[in-house]
């Protein structure tokens, strides 16, 4: 699943674009169809929480961005230019071909969630909306507490998730936070208060830290399958702590999207008046 960490490795993978010549460009999306990058260098590519960007230039030309985002099924494919797709062509969104002296390099972007072109002068007024990037290395950790503390009301679920207040979590993070916090995801900010908000942040970013540059996403500490996760995915298993079994529901509504939650009845007890209070609210 697609998360802040899986993008900024796909991003460390994609550093060997820098420098290189477009040699040729298709966007298969109908707003962008006429865009091309063909003949310009790309002069930069970086991570920002879920979103990829890539920066291309010429003389004589403002350098211009290409943002996308991978969403559920997106993936990058890259192999030498002439090679036969491992996907389906009808799935690709975005073709670059990139000079190489030992033949052109083709990237295929597959099944992307969202393409997106505009000027690099228009950076910061696309994408300032977001809050800080959990795997930025000048992470600013008291905006990040200064978003979501600025709506009491709101689930501390669903406010990981909100990229408006931080970037980068998904809910398999949002999951194990949860359970290292040791807070049920439907408890709002409010109840929670200053401190616990800050503390579930600092979990959030030293764990999203630790494994940034792994292969498999570890909560547990233990890298053997089947027991890397506290709560994510672990419907009706025993707590690793406690041996209670762990339960799910569902949480989200007024613009988010409902999304399935874990937790440990124990160790992250519910709020009062749950499941009623998962209803949809503002």
């Amino acid at each position: 699943m697609p998360e802040g960490d899986s993008v900024y490795q796909l991003s460390k993978r994609l550093q060997f674009m820098t420098g290189r010549e477009v040699t040729k460009c298709s966007l298969r999306v109908p707003r962008f169809a006429t865009v091309d990058f063909t003949g310009m260098t790309v002069e930069r590519v970086w991570p920002y929480g879920k979103h990829l960007f890539m920066q291309f230039g010429a003389d004589g030309y403002e350098p211009e961005i290409l943002h996308t985002h991978l969403k559920m099924e997106g993936t990058w494919s890259v192999h030498r230019a002439g090679s036969r797709w491992k996907k389906p062509g009808h799935t690709a969104r975005v073709v670059l071909q990139l000079a190489d002296a030992a033949g052109d390099i083709e990237l295929v972007g597959h099944s992307l969630g969202l393409v997106d072109v505009f000027p690099a002068v228009a950076y910061e007024e696309e994408m300032g909306y977001l809050g800080p990037d959990m795997l930025a290395e000048d992470f600013d950790s008291a905006e990040a507490y200064r978003r979501i503390l600025a709506a009491p009301e709101r689930e501390i679920g669903r406010a990981l998730m909100d990229q408006y207040r931080v970037a980068g979590i998904g809910n398999e993070y949002r999951a194990e936070i949860c359970f290292l916090a040791g807070v049920h995801p439907a408890r709002t900010v409010g109840e929670l208060g200053e401190e616990k908000v800050r503390s579930i942040i600092d979990i959030s970013r030293r764990l999203m830290w630790t494994n940034k540059e792994e292969v498999k996403r570890v909560s547990t500490g233990v890298k053997r399958a089947g027991e890397t996760a506290y709560v994510f995915g672990r419907n009706n298993k025993p707590c690793r702590r406690c041996a209670t079994l762990i339960k799910n529901g569902f949480l989200g509504g007024a613009g988010d999207l409902e999304r399935v939650i874990w937790w440990c009845p124990t160790c992250q007890p519910e709020p009062e008046g749950w499941p009623e209070r998962a209803v949809r609210k503002s």
